[in-house]
């Protein structure tokens, strides 16, 4: 039985999530108390029939749920059930942003600022997030962006492939991805940007790719970076990591990061399940 544990923070995403993987086949239940948890496993035959995929939304709704869940789930360890827990969390900003397009009153405000209330619940959830075995922050994703997120994450797995690998590229001038796991930097590569003919095209186009391919500073670092992800793959898989994000970087975000992620996608589409995401490639200028 696979068991996802959806949690995190109030605004970040989680109803949006529930309905995805609802409509992936899992069996969704919101807010369900901490303590029902374990019941609800023993008794899984007669009350979940056929599914196999079980997603549960649990967080600071439900009273008792931080100062039980570690107990009920080190029992759930115990008795052999593989727990998931995805934590979503987003800026404070855009939590903010959201909480004032939808009117609604965040759950720990209790008469102050939305704000307040925000950095109160990220702090009392920080030890739940250090448990997570996924992490994604919504705060650049539209509802749609999170939906094909969650799909390509959750989606049927080859039988023996365990772990999800995510190739992110992303542009410095706009910040390092806060979901990234490993972050390389590709700034010392020849820059497109500055041959005319190829400023304006995108990282994913053949003429962008050979440019950068004609360097041997770049085969050398693919190379190096092939054999550094090599070294560490098996290693965070035998730690039962579920899900890998290396995130490469350059200026904007829209030639040498996005290149060099489609070069690795290929290397390694045959050994895990791979993803791509171009973060900052529609917006670079």
């Amino acid at each position: 039985m696979r068991i996802v544990i959806i949690t995190g923070l109030s605004g970040s995403g989680k109803s949006t999530v529930s309905r995805v993987l609802e409509d992936m086949g899992f069996f969704c239940v919101d807010n369900l108390p901490i303590a029902l948890l374990p019941k609800l496993f023993e008794l899984r035959s007669a009350s979940l029939g056929e599914h196999s995929k079980v997603a549960l939304v649990m967080d600071l709704r439900e009273k008792d749920f931080l100062k039980t869940y570690p107990e009920v789930f080190a029992r759930l360890r115990d008795e052999g059930f593989q727990l998931e827990i995805l934590f979503l969390e987003a800026s404070d900003e855009v939590l903010v942003r959201r909480y004032s397009q939808t009117r609604r009153t965040h759950p720990l405000a209790e008469g102050g600022g939305v704000l307040e209330g925000i950095r109160k619940e990220r702090e009392m959830l920080a030890g739940l997030r250090s448990l997570a075995t996924m992490v994604i922050d919504t705060s650049m994703y539209n509802v749609h962006q999170l939906q094909g997120a969650i799909r390509d994450l959750f989606g049927q797995r080859p039988p023996g492939r365990r772990m999800t690998l995510t190739f992110l590229s992303f542009g410095y001038s706009r910040g390092i991805p806060p979901e990234a796991d490993i972050v390389i930097d590709a700034r010392f590569l020849p820059n497109p940007y500055f041959v005319e003919e190829l400023k304006n095209l995108p990282g994913t186009d053949t003429r962008i790719r050979d440019y950068l391919f004609g360097f041997e500073e770049t085969r050398e670092f693919v190379s190096r970076f092939q054999s550094l992800l090599e070294y560490l793959l098996p290693l965070h898989e035998r730690e039962g990591k579920a899900y890998l994000t290396v995130a490469v970087g350059c200026t904007g975000g829209k030639h040498r990061s996005v290149a060099i992620i489609e070069k690795m996608g290929k290397i390694f589409d045959e050994r895990l399940p791979v993803r791509l995401r171009h973060r900052d490639l529609e917006d670079s200028p």
